[in-house]
């Protein structure tokens, strides 16, 4: 089914998290490697607003749907990272503004870098770009879904696990976006099929990767996916579906150069 972008720009809300009880979490404390991905997980949420300026100078933002879509976003992944910032609230662990633009400066020069060169080089591919955009983007919504849902197992927790479903439906409608988006542009130009092949196997990495530190990015994408081979084969086989995609493993070699077997 096509995404409907005017249904998502009216439906699009805050996630429902008040209504949970959080004093389940005095009575079944979260442990510290949850704690830990949930850290990450909100962090990653809350720099979106960093993301969306680096798209802002690319071609992408010439494109009505793409514009009108990544504004909903935004707003969306913010009010992730809240829910996720009170959860860690409840177990001392405070989450604020001064910290996050604390960890953009640390990032320095190769922050301000990484968008200027973003700028260039997809303004030199063209309206090519669009489709990179858009494949990229639904890898990262497919692994944001799974990473949400394998949490949500691994604690099977009264409260915990609630938000994380409702923050995984949520992520599952940006991934209707991307794929959608993805294949139009990918069934239109098989440049674009080259380009997007190239760049998912050789650049793609998970989510977060050049915002947290590495060592960082490797125990919470071990903590949720280490041993578990078939959830990336199953998140790869959906990038297959894409056209001019059928033998793409972004998922399984990223992981690989990270070193998580």
């Amino acid at each position: 089914m096509a995404f409907d972008l005017d249904t998502f720009a009216e439906t699009s809300e805050a996630v429902t998290w008040h209504d949970l009880d959080f004093d389940a979490f005095e009575e079944r404390p979260l442990d510290g490697a949850t704690l830990r991905t949930l850290r990450y997980m909100c962090d990653v949420e809350y720099h979106t607003s960093c993301f969306l300026r680096d798209m802002l100078v690319t071609p992408s933002h010439r494109e009505e749907d793409a514009a009108g879509f990544m504004t909903m976003w935004n707003r969306e992944e913010f009010w992730h990272g809240e829910a996720l910032a009170a959860v860690l609230a409840r177990h001392g662990i405070v989450v604020d503004y001064d910290e996050l633009k604390a960890k953009r400066v640390k990032l320095g020069w190769r922050l301000a870098l990484g968008t200027l060169k973003q700028s260039a080089l997809s303004n030199l591919i063209g309206p090519d770009f669009v489709a990179v955009h858009m494949t990229w983007g639904a890898a990262n919504e497919l692994s944001a879904v799974a990473a949400y849902r394998r949490l949500a197992e691994l604690n099977e927790h009264p409260t915990l696990s609630v938000l994380l479903q409702r923050i995984s439906q949520q992520e599952t409608r940006h991934v209707a976006f991307y794929t959608t988006q993805a294949r139009e542009r990918l069934e239109a130009s098989t440049r674009a099929q080259t380009l997007v092949r190239l760049i998912l196997e050789k650049v793609w990495k998970p989510v977060g990767s050049g915002i947290m530190d590495e060592p960082e990015v490797q125990h919470v994408m071990g903590h949720l996916f280490g041993g578990r081979a078939d959830d990336l084969d199953k998140l790869d086989k959906r990038l297959q579906r894409l056209p001019g995609l059928g033998t793409v493993t972004p998922f399984r070699s990223a992981f690989g150069r990270l070193g998580i077997r």
